[in-house]
């Protein structure tokens, strides 16, 4: 049974949160984890918005920067698997689901913008 987004997204998030926990006290990955964990953690809370939107333009908007934030948490779990941070095999579960979170958002970005106005 496939998980909605609404959980992937909150599963994400608190897969975040456990991850910034776990970093390692140095001054690099205070900072990383910091900045992940306000991005990581925004996504599922910008795509709550997206779903109370007051207009498709309002929606697409919402959704544009939960992807946004999306993003930006992927590079900083990218830039700790980079720097050695962490080892990359406890990052790769939570770098895929980024990856795939990531493409849905692309898409129903691309599928709100695409749909024709309504008279």
């Amino acid at each position: 049974m496939e998980r909605d987004l609404d959980e992937r997204l909150l599963e994400y998030a608190a897969r975040v949160v456990e991850l910034a926990e776990a970093l390692p006290k140095t001054m690099a990955c205070r900072h990383i984890g910091s900045q992940m964990l306000r991005s990581g953690t925004s996504v599922g809370a910008h795509y709550q918005e997206a779903q109370a939107a007051e207009s498709r333009e309002d929606f697409v908007h919402k959704l544009q920067v939960a992807l946004k934030e999306l993003r930006e948490s992927l590079y900083w779990l990218r830039l700790l698997a980079r720097s050695g941070s962490l080892p990359a095999a406890q990052l790769k579960a939570l770098l895929g689901e980024a990856i795939e979170l990531r493409a849905i958002l692309s898409k129903a970005v691309a599928t709100a913008k695409a749909r024709p106005k309504r008279p």
